[in-house]
């Protein structure tokens, strides 16, 4: 008998408008457009870098007083570089930083225009 495996995981945002996601993971975190449910409308949408998709889905008004926040933690290499890189784009808050912490990564976050938390780490051993 052969045993299913996982391959990917795709994980879904949720966001106010997508237009506006797709601006920022594209224009600002180098990512594609991977596909969008409709080109002028879309209300799922999804984006892809390097290995990492990552779905973006609207949600009403209404919804989002029932939302809780997302969180996304994506593994990377050359942190440092990437740091530099999103500084650039001017997507942090004042506080930012590139930090070592006591579970042996260094890493970084921010949140997107929807504050879906993102952190990006390398582990460090």
């Amino acid at each position: 008998m052969i045993t299913p495996h996982l391959q990917e995981v795709h994980p879904v945002l949720p966001v106010r408008d997508v237009v506006t996601s797709i601006g920022f993971y594209v224009h600002s975190l180098g990512f594609t457009l991977a596909f969008a449910d409709d080109p002028k409308d879309p209300k799922y949408a999804g984006v892809r870098r390097d290995g990492v998709e990552v779905h973006l889905q609207w949600h009403s008004e209404q919804e989002w007083e029932d939302m809780t926040a997302s969180s996304l933690r994506f593994v990377t290499t050359q942190i440092e570089r990437l740091f530099e890189t999103y500084a650039n784009a001017g997507v942090y808050h004042q506080n930012t930083d590139l930090r070592v912490t006591t579970w042996g990564t260094r890493e970084f976050g921010f949140f997107d225009p929807d504050r879906n938390g993102l952190t990006f780490y390398e582990n460090l051993t």
